[in-house]
């Protein structure tokens, strides 16, 4: 979910916690937890400051240790400590539990996301991935506000946010419910899809859906249950071409690659050498794909720049090239 959805789902949680004896005797207590949990709701998320570094490294490892098992467990010893320090109003073992339950949501909620997390590391690092709510889901969002709002003006908060929670509850099932009559949809139209990607979008009706064949990638869309054929290409593995493995050196596409389940991929010759583009084919937006990687190699196949990330025009892509280009001299 989005940094301002896990706000909000912090401050439900210290509303929820307000069930909890311990936790409503005293405004300090309560204070204390209500720290503790909005704190945690964000925890997981902490990795973003690898942005600051490169998109590469923030691609290949946001959601990945950050939200993994051991940080799980982890994460609440860390933020409990470090409040109960300042703020010793409760017993410890209550603040961890509090705590714990908010960074458990963090992860458990992200799971449900088209990008999903690598919450099972370190048994496998393979990314779940449900695609079952939108980055941003309005509804859960809003409904947050309300409760919030419901509280402030003197709403009981336990029993508020209790009911909020198993609200959403109801609605996560609806919501997985029909993201399977997307799927199965997807295939009786396809019986030899050997995948099938599904990203949630605004609109609860209306979903990106690529079908993967053994021999062809369609992108679709499902409305209202009904599937809309955008493009296909042929469903070919990476070579071993020895341009394609010269540009698999490069850090950004081997971030790209490592969080992308499904993409085409193309080489271009150039007059100063070959651009290799790999494109993920589940975030269409009106006829544009924009999550993509690409490296540029001069003709002895040395790399002299490349890119991955979000971008929405051509323009944009050509410029984060060229400043690429200006990293990649200094460091040669």
């Amino acid at each position: 979910m989005d940094t301002a959805t896990h706000v909000v789902m912090g401050i439900g949680l210290g509303g929820l916690a307000m069930l909890d004896p311990v936790v409503s005797e005293s405004p300090a207590a309560m204070q204390t937890v209500m720290a503790a949990v909005i704190v945690g709701s964000q925890a997981p998320d902490f990795d973003t400051i690898l942005k600051l570094k490169n998109n590469a490294v923030y691609i290949r490892y946001h959601r990945g240790p950050t939200h993994s098992i051991p940080a799980v467990l982890i994460w609440p010893l860390v933020v409990a400590s470090g409040i109960y320090f300042f703020s010793p109003n409760i017993s410890f073992l209550h603040l961890w539990l509090w705590t714990f339950l908010a960074v458990f949501i963090h992860v458990f909620v992200d799971i449900f996301n088209a990008y999903g997390t690598q919450a099972l590391s370190p048994f496998t690092k393979r990314w779940i991935a449900f695609g079952v709510i939108n980055i941003f889901d309005p509804l859960i969002f809003l409904a947050h506000l309300l409760a919030i709002l419901a509280w402030r003006y003197g709403a009981p908060p336990g029993q508020t946010f209790l009911f909020l929670y198993t609200c959403l509850l109801f609605y996560y099932i609806w919501r997985c419910r029909a993201r399977n009559r997307v799927v199965r949809n997807a295939a009786r139209l396809h019986p030899g899809a050997t995948h099938v990607f599904i990203s949630p979008t605004y609109n609860w009706d209306k979903w990106h859906v690529v079908i993967r064949t053994p021999k062809q990638l369609h992108v679709t869309e499902s409305r209202n249950e009904k599937i809309r054929y955008f493009e296909s290409y042929p469903f070919e593995p990476i070579p071993g071409d020895r341009i394609i493995q010269a540009a698999k050196k490069d850090r950004n596409l081997a971030a790209f690659l490592s969080f992308s389940p499904t993409y085409r991929w193309l080489i271009h010759e150039r007059d100063s050498g070959y651009e290799v583009k790999f494109i993920d084919l589940r975030y269409r937006s009106k006829g544009y794909y924009p999550f993509v990687a690409v490296v540029r190699l001069d003709q002895s196949l040395s790399i002299t720049t490349s890119y991955t990330g979000w971008i929405y025009s051509d323009e944009t892509l050509e410029k984060k090239l060229k400043q690429g280009e200006k990293l990649y001299r200094k460091q040669t």
